[in-house]
């Protein structure tokens, strides 16, 4: 097989050559790395290869439904045995991981060869993909551009490339930002139906879900099929769908209802181009036969995300206490901003986090009660197009100064200027209609239906019932039929086409 060859085939594409005979998967590995030497120069979307244990897995027998298919995971909870998982912190270099997680072992239980980690911000906390310690991952689309976090890493390999799809998982929309930066397919599962483990059995109160990004519906469909089930070591067990994803999502939706809102509290005016991807998709809908209504946000999204924030940083600020206990790291080892939020928790106190924690209940009475009438929320997935690389960067006299006010205990100081409110406008100005999901425990899925003028991708994002991932999966193999993305490359891929 050929690069360009190898490029046109998604997953399920490839195992089936692999199981017909048709190729090897030695020789998949190689072309996977020959398109990661050619392209991850520019993208930094790898930061760490698996090579002899990569090699002797390619050459042994391998079973399962992806059996010989070149994979990559995420360097975050995605921990791969006798390898670091450093969550993008020079904290956490010297750490080697004991065992697989949950997830890492039932990719490879489905036969896929794993031969690296890719890319995340510091503990996968920002919705850019920019840590100081491995440098930023850049977008294929655009290599000025930013491929979206904290699974932004994931996203640019899959774009690229350099494999069809990549492990990512999902905290406040990190598989649906690099999915809608980078023209890819992103489900973020109902809450405890993908795995964690054996190390943790949920992380943040399981508003992180662990999944892929993949260029094809059907991909995301099976890969979610090889890795969820039951899981003995966790605290209470998800519904399990009644039938494969892969099967479900060959059968038609049936007429819909759907309702869909650009508005923001957050981000007073989204980019005419996050409006015109909805506008778009509503349109296409509307052909496809179902009912489409525009309604106003069925919750209040400036206090889920001052309520989000105060619960990831409260988190946040248990993970550098207990890496400093366990690893013996120092403030030096941590990046300034990471500080600062932990600052910002430990000042927060228990009163302002367990407010944040009964308000949950809030939002998930708010969202059933749509979902009485609507079956999907319909969205953009960011607010603007991919930002330049940068944008987010802290400035260094500030940088410096939350280091100092961390040191003196500062926290009242940090609130006391309003710095809560800059890090929504900063963080989630440009993402807020993403964290719902997480807060709630639905399922969300981030489908690529739109390109701006300038070339690049965004995506579009439906938020379902509970247990629906399925039915989201099932609706986005419709409108990729209707309106095909797969055959799309950035230029970093092939050459670019009056098509793309």
């Amino acid at each position: 097989m050929e690069l360009e060859e190898y490029l046109k085939y998604d997953a399920t594409g490839l195992a089936e050559l692999v199981a017909r005979g048709d190729v090897k998967p030695a020789e998949l590995l190689a072309l996977a790395r020959e398109r990661a030497e050619a392209v991850d120069p520019a993208l930094n979307a790898i930061v760490r290869t698996f090579d002899g244990v990569a090699d002797e897995r390619a050459a042994s027998e391998l079973t399962g439904p992806f059996a010989g298919v070149p994979f990559l995971i995420k360097d975050l909870q995605q921990e791969y045995r006798g390898f670091p998982s450093t969550e993008g912190s020079r904290s956490l270099a010297g750490e080697v991981a004991a065992e697989h997680s949950l997830l890492v072992q039932r990719l490879l239980d489905a036969g896929l060869v794993i031969f690296g980690q890719t890319n995340t911000p510091e503990f996968g906390s920002k919705g850019v993909t920019e840590s100081e310690f491995w440098g930023p991952a850049r977008n294929p689309w655009n290599t000025a551009h930013t491929p979206g976090g904290s699974s932004g890493g994931s996203g640019a390999a899959v774009a690229a490339g350099i494999v069809p799809a990549a492990g990512a998982n999902d905290g406040g929309g990190s598989i649906r930002i690099p999915a809608a930066c980078n023209g890819l397919v992103g489900l973020k599962a109902s809450r405890g139906l993908s795995p964690y483990g054996p190390r943790v059995g949920e992380v943040m109160f399981g508003m992180v879900t662990q999944g892929v990004v993949s260029r094809t519906v059907r991909d995301s469909a099976a890969l979610y099929d090889a890795v969820i089930g039951p899981n003995s070591r966790a605290a209470y067990r998800a519904a399990l769908p009644e039938r494969p994803f892969a099967e479900h999502i060959r059968r038609e939706p049936g007429t819909l209802r759907i309702g869909y809102s650009t508005a923001s509290a957050i981000t007073a005016n989204p980019h005419p181009e996050a409006i015109a991807a909805v506008a778009s998709a509503a349109e296409l809908l509307t052909g496809l036969g179902h009912e489409v209504d525009e309604v106003r946000p069925p919750y209040d999204d400036k206090r889920l995300a001052e309520d989000f924030l105060t619960i990831w940083f409260a988190s946040l600020y248990r993970e550098i206490l207990a890496i400093k206990e366990r690893t013996g790291a120092r403030d030096r080892d941590f990046e300034a901003d990471t500080l600062a939020v932990g600052e910002i928790a430990r000042c927060n106190g228990v009163g302002k986090l367990m407010a944040a924690i009964d308000h949950i209940n809030d939002y998930t009475r708010d969202l059933a009660a749509f979902h009485d009438r609507y079956d999907y929320f319909l969205t953009p997935t960011l607010a603007t197009p991919p930002l330049p690389i940068g944008t987010l960067t802290t400035p260094k006299w500030q940088q410096s100064g939350s280091r100092v006010l961390h040191r003196l205990h500062g926290g009242r100081v940090m609130r006391a200027t309003g710095i809560l409110d800059t890090l929504i406008e900063q963080n989630l100005g440009w993402v807020p209609y993403t964290q719902l999901a997480n807060l709630t425990g639905r399922p969300a899925i981030s489908v690529p239906l739109h390109w701006t003028a300038a070339g690049l991708p965004l995506g579009v994002q439906f938020v379902g019932r509970p247990g629906a991932d399925g039915d989201l999966l099932q609706l986005a193999a419709q409108l990729e039929q209707a309106r095909p993305w797969a055959h799309r490359h950035p230029a970093p891929v092939v050459h670019r086409t009056a098509e793309v």
